[in-house]
């Protein structure tokens, strides 16, 4: 009798320890609901996922891929992510660095022999992956001495794209899909203007009046640095790819995912943190995680992984705030959720 009542009580603690974990999850994501369908301060227009050990705990869209026509938003709609695409970027350089196709501390002259400027002799593919370049036009003297400073943009990245091109033969746009195939992102593509499949529209946001985005500032000499079309759950698998190591040798992923320079975003906090080849070393509340965000031609995203449980939150949205005070305010709201509910387990 008395084993069949410690089995019983034992059953009895697991059932409600798993009511309790049910509740508890149950909270967590109608938090996350809230911050999506809030009209104040501002209006959420995307899509959210969260997944956990590759397995999708929560999608959900909200709102409209079309404001005009009133077409509501699905949550494997295509978006443009925008700088989150400088990250497959960066992978694609690292894996031809790790065939032997480029060296990332070679001055860039060896690869674009077409620069004029002295510096194309001390800038390195190592300072371009970073922002360290200083390079503020190809044909003007650096803001900086390469090293020295961290200045974010498209540039760099746009160089990087022909470095590909000149070393492997291939267009960006081969290689890129050639990866995405590989890991079966069948919903991620390069933008086309010919062949833009499901892609949303893109709208600016000014006081929660849209605004369609007309005409993408996109073409193909900004692939590499903004022009991947993806869904929350393409980008998901992108995370388990990365972060497990499939992409690249650990030499290379190391190099990848540690800080070689420092920059601040208000998404993830006030203070510098560490910024390694296009994403952002976090540690907030005692967590360390990843981050990569993107905004831009009416598009505004991120893409954040917590190592500790193998968690990826991806957030995609097809508007951008006019006022920069709520540029990616409902992204870090969300954030702040998952990290919470990551910190109080």
């Amino acid at each position: 009798m008395t084993f069949i009542k410690n089995s019983i009580t034992a059953i009895c603690m697991i059932t409600g320890s798993l009511n309790l974990n049910a509740q508890k999850t149950e909270t967590y994501f109608k938090k996350i609901d809230s911050i999506m369908t809030a009209s104040a301060p501002i209006q959420f227009n995307g899509v959210v996922l969260v997944s956990q050990g590759g397995k999708t705990k929560f999608i959900k869209s909200h709102g409209y891929k079309d404001f005009e026509k009133k077409s509501l938003l699905k949550a494997d709609d295509q978006f443009e992510i925008m700088s989150n695409s400088k990250q497959i970027t960066a992978v694609l350089v690292l894996q031809a660095a790790e065939k032997g196709n480029l060296d990332l501390q070679v001055p860039i002259k060896k690869y674009l022999p077409e620069l004029k400027q002295s510096w194309a002799d001390s800038v390195t593919i190592h300072h371009l992956l970073n922002h360290t370049h200083g390079i503020v036009d190809t044909d003007k003297p650096l803001a900086f001495k390469p090293g020295s400073q961290f200045k974010y943009g498209n540039l760099s990245y746009n160089l990087l794209g022909k470095i590909l091109q000149n070393t492997t033969k291939k267009s960006f746009s081969e290689l890129a899909n050639m990866l995405f195939r590989k890991l079966k992102m069948e919903k991620t593509f390069c933008y086309d203007p010919q062949h833009n499949q499901a892609l949303v529209s893109g709208f600016m946001n000014k006081e929660n009046q849209f605004q369609k985005v007309e005409n993408s500032f996109l073409n193909k000499d900004l692939l590499a640095a903004a022009g991947i079309v993806s869904t929350v759950e393409d980008l998901a698998k992108w995370d388990q790819a990365l972060y497990k190591g499939k992409l690249l040798s650990p030499e290379y992923q190391k190099m990848m995912m540690t800080a070689s320079t420092k920059s601040q975003h208000n998404a993830f906090g006030k203070e510098s943190m560490g910024f390694g080849y296009s994403v952002r070393i976090i540690t907030e509340k005692g967590l360390n995680y990843f981050g990569i965000t993107g905004l831009g031609d009416g598009f505004t995203c991120m893409n954040v992984y917590f190592p500790s449980t193998d968690t990826s939150l991806v957030i995609l949205e097809n508007q951008m705030p006019h006022d920069s005070q709520y540029w990616s305010y409902k992204e870090a709201s969300i954030k702040n959720i998952v990290l919470e509910n990551i910190v109080g387990k």
